[in-house]
């Protein structure tokens, strides 16, 4: 009888493997695609959909081209190549084909195709730093929120040289009088492509939401702004930054290209020899540069202004805008720089970042103990790194739109190995995405509990409904008040229990609001 069961067991999974394979064919603007339909997700999934042209030869730093048609059928049943990038993050997990020039490749995860019954769209930008980062890595992955009716996608754009290297060269050569920003305009053009093409995948071109964390949400702070993507959006989801100073904020289109100048000249090479190096070669010359990406660019197409202005003259898109940071962004050691968390080497730190105005730092920071130190010190760190930035990008709209603006502090400790000596302050940078996009997973997190996998279903409930309607409540979940017109702003606290309470580090933020100059 056992033998038999194991029989069926395995005939079972090889049926299940075979139906795995099941092509399933759509037709874009640009020819068939024949992506996979998944028994086991329930989903049609395509990876690997070139929405652009390779910008390699010819094409390499210049504006993404539409991609050129073709005959037949094209697999996309495997993910693309990542754009070329180190991994300098130790939590990025790539399942594409390799690092290459030609990345501009996006994935879709779709439910059952129903031409008449339209879905809402998610386009998700994934994060890291804008030098690392693709949209193969499995804590991106669609099918969660797919399952619940929406079409996913995740975007491949360039990073690091190949993706923000500005030059006067550069400029004089473009159609639109700047260079940089290639990897914005590469997320601006599969935007333009999901508008063009999604339908067909069951898609709704008139609601698409885009979301991303960390340089990701700052990518999607910038779409909003952007008059080339503004008009097609209809939602946006920011985890954890936004395009405003001190967070990556765009630099003056002649000061990035003096930095491009600076990098040619030590290479050694005129600039049409640069120009057509290998991809090694110029990769190399990056990586020894000792710089950490290059800048964004008001370049007056992608970006004419800085954001604080685009969205004080309410030029920004007008949409719902569901927004948020984790409790603990930066640990306090990135403060402290290594040094112990006694008060007297925390009030010797915060004098020395703010020489003028320590006092009032160590006022909104207060701390007389060491543990009051460590949380002092990394709400600082994390404040300073991406925190405010994010609050800013949050006010503004909420001042400068009638859409609903809904606020969150994501404060999840992910459990970890409860005999490390190390115990975080609060929710770590990065870590809320698997819950938010509905991929944890015990083989990557051994310790997480079944606690985890309810808050991230929660989490994920506000997502679809936000995404479907522009409004995350439901019945069955706590209540979500949107900022708008409140004095003092509601915050969603996401944790072991999710509650609503009146925002109490508004002056924190008000600080760094002048003391950066966004006011």
């Amino acid at each position: 009888m056992r033998l038999k069961k194991i029989i069926f067991l395995v005939a079972i999974a090889i049926s299940f493997a075979g139906y795995s394979q099941q092509p399933v064919n759509v037709q874009t603007e640009y020819g068939m695609v024949q992506g996979t339909k998944d028994p086991q997700l329930n989903l049609n999934v395509f990876k690997g959909i070139p929405y652009a042209s390779p910008p390699v030869g010819d094409l390499r730093w210049k504006a993404p081209q539409k991609p050129a048609s073709w005959e037949g059928v094209k697999e996309t049943k495997s993910f693309g190549p990542a754009a070329v990038q180190t991994n300098v993050f130790s939590d990025m997990v790539y399942r594409g084909k390799g690092f290459s020039e030609d990345c501009l490749y996006l994935n879709i995860w779709t439910p059952e195709i129903q031409p008449d019954e339209k879905m809402p769209v998610l386009v998700y930008f994934y994060g890291g730093g804008f030098v690392a980062g693709d949209g193969s890595e499995p804590r991106y992955d669609g099918a969660a929120l797919a399952q619940q009716g929406i079409v996913s996608v995740t975007v491949n754009y360039r990073l690091n040289i190949f993706g923000f290297f500005a030059h006067p060269q550069l400029s004089a050569d473009s159609d639109y009088g700047a260079s940089g920003n290639y990897g914005l305009l590469d997320q601006s053009a599969a935007i333009k492509w999901v508008v063009e093409n999604i339908s067909e995948f069951g898609g709704d071109p008139s609601r698409i939401t885009i979301a991303g964390e960390s340089a990701g949400s700052i990518s999607v702070s910038a779409q909003m702004a952007s008059p080339l993507s503004r008009d097609l959006l209809s939602g946006a989801i920011g985890e954890s930054g936004a395009m405003i100073k001190p967070t990556l904020p765009p630099v003056p289109l002649s000061e990035a290209e003096k930095i491009g100048e600076e990098v040619v000249e030590k290479s050694g090479y005129t600039f049409e020899e640069f120009r057509n190096l290998p991809t090694d070669s110029i990769f190399k010359i990056y990586n020894t540069s000792g710089r950490f990406g290059f800048p964004t660019v008001i370049d007056d197409y992608f970006l004419p202004k800085s954001l604080p202005e685009i969205f004080k003259a309410g030029e920004q898109a007008q949409i719902p805008l569901l927004v948020g940071w984790n409790s603990a962004e930066m640990a306090a050691e990135a403060f402290l720089q290594g040094n112990d968390f006694s008060v007297e080497n925390f009030r010797s730190k915060v004098t020395e970042a703010y020489p003028e105005r320590h006092d009032q730092v160590l006022e909104l920071y207060s701390a007389n103990t060491q543990e009051e130190v460590k949380m002092a010190a990394t709400d600082l760190a994390s404040d300073r790194f991406i925190s405010y930035s994010t609050w800013k990008w949050s006010e503004l709209h909420s001042h400068n739109s009638e859409k609903p603006v809904y606020r969150y502090l994501f404060s999840r400790i992910r459990p970890s190995d409860p005999a490390s000596e190390y115990q975080p302050s609060g929710a770590a940078h990065a870590s809320e995405i698997e819950y938010f996009l509905g991929n944890l997973s015990k083989e990557y997190f051994p310790f997480l509990t079944e606690e985890d996998f309810e808050i991230s279903e929660s989490i994920q409930q506000y997502l679809v409904n936000f995404i479907k309607t522009g409004n995350p409540n439901s019945e069955g979940l706590e209540y979500w008040p949107s900022i708008q017109n409140k004095d003092v702003p509601p915050v969603l606290i996401m944790d072991e229990d999710f509650q609503v309470i009146k925002s109490k580090t508004e002056d924190r933020y008000r600080f760094h609001d002048q003391y950066y100059g966004n006011e």
